[in-house]
C-alpha cells in the first residue's frame, strides 16, 4: 500500500509537469508554468476521490506522506527559483502574473476577514 501512494504521488506530479509545460507553451514563455501547483491540485483531488470511495487506505496516506516531507519542500523551492529566472528573462508579462495576484490578495485578505468577522 505504501508504494501506491508514492506511485500516486507520482503520476500527479508527472501530470503536473506536462499540464505545466502545455500551458507554458500555449502563453510563449516555454517553460514549466505551474506544473508543482497543478500536480498538488490533483492531488488533493484524487486523494478526496479515492477517500470517497474508500479505496484510499492509511498506508497509501503514509506513501504520501513519506515523500511529502522530502520531496515537495524541495521541488517547490527549486520551482520557486526557475520561475523568478523565467520571469526575468520573459518580461514584464510574466512579472505581472506574479506581482498581480499577490498584490490582489493583500489588497482583499482585509476586506474578507472583516466580512468574516461580522
Amino acid at each position: 500500500m505504501l508504494i501506491r501512494g508514492v506511485a500516486l504521488l507520482a503520476g500527479c506530479y508527472i501530470i503536473g509537469q506536462i499540464i505545466g509545460e502545455s500551458l507554458g507553451h500555449f502563453i510563449g514563455i516555454n517553460n514549466n508554468v505551474g506544473g508543482v501547483g497543478f500536480a498538488m491540485l490533483l492531488l488533493i483531488f484524487s486523494q478526496n476521490e479515492l477517500e470517497k470511495h474508500n479505496v484510499f487506505h492509511v498506508e497509501m496516506g503514509e506513501g504520501v506522506m513519506f515523500w511529502s516531507k522530502m520531496y515537495i519542500p524541495v521541488i517547490v523551492a527549486m520551482s520557486a527559483v526557475q520561475n523568478v529566472r523565467v520571469a526575468f528573462h520573459n518580461g514584464i508579462l510574466a512579472l505581472l502574473a506574479g506581482i498581480l495576484p499577490v498584490a490582489l490578495c493583500l489588497i482583499f485578505m482585509p476586506i474578507l476577514s472583516k466580512s468574516k468577522a461580522e
